[in-house]
């Protein structure tokens, strides 16, 4: 400290210390006259207190960058220095910095230090009381704690300690054993330093075997910090120091002491590390230092290691010096040296030609053995480099990670972006399948990569990482190609089948019309047109086609339909080139029609033939084929994860959307709106006048052939669609749901939306053809009434109405217009059953069975019925209701059990008056007037208590609809007063 120049404050303090000494020193040389002056004196005395001029802070700081061997001399100024520069937070720091101070395993030696102490002193409490024989407080038969204290407990007062205590206190001990105190010099024993006097030189012989073990041996104690960081400074400082002083590798103790190199890249670790804790003045150029002298050290080693590599000397040199540099610094420039000089990396032409994909092949395909080849060859490769990457270097340096990084980053991103741009280049199918194909491949070649000892637990995961990181600048593009493929494709293949199926409606329309003298045909268009638009299909059986194959049913897919007409399955329209007539089902092979009308009544009869081929399964079949390779393709993407895979998972439900949408908003749902308008323009009547005509002028007599022929077809449609829709089921559930491309439950799901609304769309339409073909039926049935019931069927008696008991046999049988109409309905029921879903059946059935009943109800109200022609009525009325019943729809029941009743009211007989009889109209009317009351009063009572009991009919049918149908009877206008007056005598008022 001497030498340096002394602060200002502290020359005040002594000049004051010098004025307070120099006034007490006059006071006592005038002697002390008494007491009073002596205490003058002392009063005269200031005392200045001793502070230091920095604050310990300050003091602190300034001691954290201070070299070891200054910190030691600080220590010898005072106790309050030492106490800091002892401080063991101090040392622990270095020890931090340095790398070898365990929080953990210092905690766990204070809690074991605890332990043994207290065991420690309760072993000596145990022992004094085993020698006086006195029992300590807690103790039990001499032993202390007595089981019951914890082992980490302390008692604060022990009256038997303290006599213990004080007997030994008043006992002398016969040999004194000296306590040895620590010196300035605890763990620092080994330190080289130049003595700051000629008699100071105490230093023990450097062992350099110890610099390559300290940092290894180095424990982390609390209270001996300042200790193991000597030790350590012992052995590494004089090195560290020596390498900072050398002005070349040759000059340095390290490398003339340690001869073998993996003992010097041991050591130069070692300072590395040990340089970590030098703050001092200068640690810049020292550490700059250190740097030089191993980079000129690694550059030496990786000479070597590259020779090595150079002859394949892989359990020679390339594994020694691989070992080296790793204890160097980590192994990285070996690492890189390894992967640069790697047969993977530097053989030229490894890759392949990615070109060698797009020759000799088919527009909109691919070639990918070349890079099927590519893969392998990488594979193969990829192994063997892993099981030399084993034998080099050592377990705990992962170098494969590395080298696939390498590979994936340089060749193989280069190899896949040529390919993918020059197939972009020749077509959008070529790209998406050179993409998606390349793809499949790359995933098996990571299955097939087999990890090094060294390699991370997430070495799959981090490959996976690496290849995909190769697709990720193209996923957007193929993403987006991948859709517009499937749209542009499927858009073609309807458009392509419609344009199919204009050509051949046109080539028939030209066919029929072919014959025909057009000059004449003008003239007499629209009177001809008017008769024989959208006509059936069977108006001239001459040119009607013949009847296609039924087609079997699969189990899994749709049942049968059971019912007197079997049709065969709608098929997709076909074309053959170079043929003049036409190939579509309808298309006549007899003559063509020499009159308008015929050609006419042929094309309506094409028209509502080609009902059932309006859409066709074969066009839903490619499309499902098309949408199932494109979301196949897209599916490989979705094994990349994370932000791509949900994006490509997202692409397959946008492409199975689309899919629904051209395969049912324009496919499906433009194919039903034809049909229903062919059913919109049927007239059973005027198909019955074509044929009759069609007769008369020498045409084939029709067979009557109970049906309504466009409802049949469509039906036949119905079940194509129904069909489709278990197509696009099994295709959903499939592609899907079991590939976990999308959640059925997810109601807010894309897919499943458009799959619910496809499902809606085609109900709909099914709905309004069925109820379109409803009305055909009706109509159908109307006319069967209008023309098939004779008169005397209700009313076998004549005009008269009258029954005088005398008629002859009457047939109690259904009538021939009610099995007619029975037979058609129940067989174009039977044509639904097994090939829809089952409500849209009851749906249909029930609207069936409801016009139904309002039919025959208005062709009762048109007839005239007989009481002996009420059984011919009630047997009709049975014959209708056991058809209804047939079908068990419980809502259809009481309508007709209702008109079960109602068909009583024509049972009643009535007597006439026997005015009725007479020969003399005016006898006759006169009687008639004069009569107050009738002579069957009690029959007509009986009549109308049946027309007024509501109850009876089940609500169906009210009193004034009961008297509608009462006015039918033949005797009516004789019996009318009776029952009237009847019903109001029995209440009931109908006017």
């Amino acid at each position: 400290m001497s030498g340096r120049p002394v602060p200002q404050a502290v020359q005040a303090t002594q000049q004051r210390n010098k004025r307070s000494l120099s006034q007490v020193r006059n006071a006592q040389m005038n002697g002390p006259r008494s007491n009073d002056k002596v205490l003058a004196s002392l009063r005269a005395t200031q005392v200045v207190a001793s502070k230091p001029v920095l604050p310990a802070e300050l003091l602190a700081m300034i001691l954290d960058y201070l070299p070891v061997p200054d910190l030691m001399q600080c220590a010898r100024v005072s106790r309050r220095l030492q106490e800091m520069v002892y401080d063991d937070t101090r040392w622990i720091q270095k020890l931090k910095a340095i790398g070898v101070w365990n929080e953990a395993e210092a905690r766990q030696r204070i809690e074991d230090a605890m332990k043994r102490k207290v065991e420690a002193q309760r072993a000596r409490e145990a022992d004094e009381a085993k020698r006086t024989g006195v029992n300590l407080p807690g103790s039990v038969n001499g032993i202390a704690g007595g089981g019951r204290q914890h082992a980490g407990s302390v008692t604060l007062f022990d009256a038997g300690a303290e006599e213990s205590k004080y007997r030994r206190s008043l006992e002398k001990p016969a040999i004194q054993t000296p306590i040895r105190r620590g010196t300035l010099a605890d763990g620092f024993d080994d330190l080289t330093i130049s003595p700051s006097s000629p008699g100071q030189a105490s230093v023990k012989p450097w062992d350099p075997s110890i610099a390559l073990r300290v940092l290894s041996e180095a424990r982390s104690i609390r209270g001996r910090a300042r200790q193991e960081f000597g030790k350590i400074y012992g052995a590494l400082g004089p090195l560290h120091m020596n390498l900072a002083r050398s002005k070349s590798h040759s000059d340095a103790v390290i490398f003339r002491t340690y001869r073998d190199p993996e003992q010097q890249a041991q050591i130069l670790s070692s300072l590395k590390q040990f340089a970590q804790c030098d703050s001092a003045l200068g640690w810049q150029e020292r550490e700059q230092k250190l740097d030089s002298m191993i980079g000129v050290f690694e550059n030496a080693v990786l000479r070597e290691f590259e020779q090595g590599i150079s002859a394949n000397d892989v359990d020679g040199r390339m594994r020694r010096y691989a070992h080296v540099l790793v204890s160097l610094n980590g192994g990285n420039a070996g690492v890189d040296a390894f992967i640069t000089k790697n047969p993977l990396m530097t053989r030229d032409g490894r890759m392949g030609n990615p070109l060698a994909c797009l020759e000799a092949v088919a527009p909109g395909h691919v070639d990918l053995n070349p890079s099927r080849q590519m893969f392998e060859r990488l594979a193969v490769m990829t192994v063997e480099q892993a099981a030399v990457i084993d034998r080099v270097f050592p377990s705990s340096v992962d170098v494969l990670t590395p080298l696939l990084s390498r590979l994936c980053e340089v060749m193989l991103s280069e190899y896949l972006t040529t390919l993918f741009d020059e197939a972009h280049s020749v077509g959008i199918e070529t790209y998406v399948k050179a993409v998606s194909g390349t793809f499949e491949q790359a995933l098996r070649f990571l299955a097939s990569l087999k990890p090094t000892k060294a390699s991370p637990a997430d070495m799959p995961d981090k490959a996976k990482a690496m290849v995909t990181q190769c697709y990720e600048k193209h996923i957007d593009l193929y993403l987006a190609e991948e859709l517009a493929v499937f749209t542009t494709k499927s858009g073609a293949s309807v458009s392509h089948w419609e344009k199919e199926l204009s050509e051949q409606e046109a080539s028939t329309e030209s066919y029929f019309m072919s014959n025909i003298n057009r000059s004449a045909a003008k003239r007499d268009f629209l009177s001809s047109f008017k008769k024989v638009v959208m006509m059936p299909v069977n108006v001239l059986p001459a040119f009607s086609a013949a009847k296609p194959t039924a087609v079997t049913k699969s189990s899994a897919n749709l049942n049968g339909a059971e019912a007197s007409y079997s049709g065969g399955r709608p098929r997709s329209p076909s074309l053959t080139t170079g043929s003049n007539t036409p190939q579509r089902p309808g298309t006549p092979q007899a003559e063509a029609p020499t009159t308008e009308l015929a050609a006419k009544a042929a094309i309506m009869n094409s028209r509502l033939e080609g009902i059932k081929s309006l859409f066709s399964i074969e066009v839903a079949l490619d499309l499902t084929h098309l949408a199932k390779a494109c979301i196949e393709r897209a599916a490989i993407m979705v094994r990349m994860g994370g932000h791509y895979g949900d994006e490509a998972k997202e692409q397959c439900e946008a492409i199975f959307v689309t899919l629904l949408k051209v395969l049912g908003d324009r496919h499906i749902r433009n194919g039903f709106d034809k049909a229903i308008g062919h059913l919109g323009t049927y007239n059973p009547r005027e198909v019955r006048q074509l044929k009759s005509k069609g007769s008369a002028n020498g045409g084939t007599t029709v067979s009557n052939a109970t049906g309504v022929e466009p409802l049949v077809t469509f039906l036949e449609l119905v079940n194509v669609g129904d069909l489709i829709q278990q197509m696009v089921d099994v295709f959903y559930a499939q592609e899907m749901i079991a590939t976990k491309l999308t959640d059925r439950d997810d109601f807010l799901d894309p897919a499943v939306k458009e799959k619910k609304k496809f499902e809606q769309m085609l109900d709909e339409r099914v709905a309004a053809g069925l109820n379109r073909g409803i009305d055909v039926l009706m109509d159908e049935v109307e006319y069967i009434c209008a023309t098939t019931q004779l008169p005397t069927d209700f009313n076998p008696g004549g005009t008269t109405g009258a029954s005088n008991g005398m008629s002859s046999m009457v047939d109690i049988g259904a009538s021939d217009t009610a099995k007619q109409i029975v037979s058609m309905i129940s067989g174009h029921t039977g044509m639904l059953t097994g090939t829809t879903d089952k409500n849209m059946l009851d749906v249909f059935v029930q609207e069936v069975g409801l016009r139904l009943f309002a039919t025959l109800c208005k062709h009762f109200k048109r007839q005239r019925i007989s009481v002996d022609g009420a059984m011919k009525l009630i047997s009709d009325v049975n014959l209708y209701s056991d058809f209804v019943s047939s079908l068990r729809q419980k809502p259809l029941l009481p309508y007709f059990h209702a008109l079960r009743e109602m068909s009583q009211i024509y049972l009643v007989h009535i007597d006439p008056p026997a005015a009725y009889f007479s020969t003399n109209p005016k006898v006759k009317r006169a009687s008639l007037l004069s009569t107050k009351s009738s002579p069957t009063a009690l029959q007509a009572k009986e009549l109308a208590t049946i027309i007024a009991d509501t109850q009876r009919y089940h609500g169906i049918f009210g009193a004034e609809e009961v008297y509608e149908f009462a006015e039918r009877r033949a005797d009516w206008y004789l019996v009318k007063g009776d029952v009237e007056r009847a019903m109001y005598g029995v209440g009931c008022s109908i006017m």
